[in-house]
């Protein structure tokens, strides 16, 4: 799906990822008078947190002492569209193209697209879970990846698979819901952050640790689970109606990576100015790496207002970087 200016018209700065680092750009971009378009693979804006998480409560983004993924994108989008940046969804970035007379093309798998500046919002790049492919029949029939919805988990018996943030945030998020509510891990130690496992362990929830997935039966649907120990292989049959397997997501770049960017491992390396190795192509949020980095929504933000003051200096060398704060411009 593809909305806003034709792919011809040269935009100010095109923001390649629309997840809430790329809201947020285009809303600060808009803020500094720059006309804007956002591109994105997915169908819907919102990066990875409206396709995987939209129900999980977020807890450290200032402003907001819990927020669902859902409600902060819609926030954010509904900022964003205040200055109405162009939209083009559903779109593959591919290739990157330095124009004679300056800026750039990007070329996606439908159309190209004309910018001054690019600021590379693309969060972990493409992305999707891994998956049990061992037990895939029942994908869609019980066991899923991630959760769109809590409703359909009330009164539900439900197997969480993993040690990870998505593993127990699922679980404290829908231990209220389900009827009962097992979680699974490998090791003996989370991965999730410590407050989240401390409030893992003060809950209702079953936690069987070193403990892993040896088959998922049923007819059509999911009807249980048989779990075993890793270190003494005995074993556990489960009576659940779904499986919700947190084991990691399989991610890169893509063709990000072929654009000449310098790269460390599957991050674009950026100077303090949010300036990547080729001048006029920015980046912000978690796509990016620097001395100190540290992957939160927060901090991107932070990135993202630096990356579009500077991208805006770059453009009109005679502009401030700093542009004053907004409560002084109303």
């Amino acid at each position: 799906m593809s909305d806003g200016a034709p792919a011809t018209r040269p935009t100010d700065i095109l923001i390649v990822g629309g997840g809430p680092t790329g809201l947020f750009t285009a809303y600060y971009a808009g803020f500094r008078g720059l006309s804007v378009k956002i591109l994105d693979s997915l169908e819907e804006l919102g990066g990875q947190v409206a396709a995987m998480y939209p129900e999980k409560l977020i807890f450290d983004v200032a402003g907001f002492p819990k927020v669902t993924g859902r409600e902060l994108v819609n926030r954010l989008v509904e900022q964003a569209f205040r200055y109405t940046p162009a939209v083009c969804l559903g779109e593959k970035v591919m290739m990157l193209r330095r124009q004679e007379e300056g800026g750039f093309t990007v070329v996606t798998d439908r159309a190209e697209h004309h910018g001054r500046v690019v600021i590379v919002t693309a969060g972990i790049g493409m992305f999707q879970p891994k998956r049990l492919t061992k037990f895939s029949r029942f994908e869609g029939n019980g066991l899923v990846y991630f959760v769109k919805q809590l409703e359909p988990y009330r009164g539900r018996r439900v197997l969480i698979i993993g040690g990870g943030d998505s593993a127990v945030d699922w679980a404290l998020n829908l231990e209220p819901l389900a009827a009962s509510l097992t979680l699974i891990h490998r090791r003996d130690q989370f991965r999730a952050h410590e407050d989240s496992v401390r409030q893992l362990k003060a809950s209702s929830v079953r936690l069987l640790t070193p403990y892993e997935i040896r088959d998922i039966q049923g007819a059509e649907r999911v009807e249980r689970a048989v779990v075993y120990h890793n270190t003494t292989r005995q074993e556990e049959t489960l009576e659940v109606d779904a499986v919700v397997a947190c084991v990691g997501f399989v991610a890169n770049v893509g063709p990000l990576a072929q654009w000449g960017l310098e790269m460390n491992d599957h991050s674009i390396v950026v100077s303090t100015r949010m300036e990547t190795a080729i001048p006029g192509i920015y980046a912000a949020g978690d796509v990016t790496w620097y001395p100190g980095k540290v992957r939160l929504i927060a901090t991107d933000f932070g990135e993202a207002a630096t990356a579009v003051c500077n991208a805006a200096h770059y453009l009109d060398p005679s502009a401030s970087i700093f542009p004053g704060y907004s409560t002084h411009l109303g």
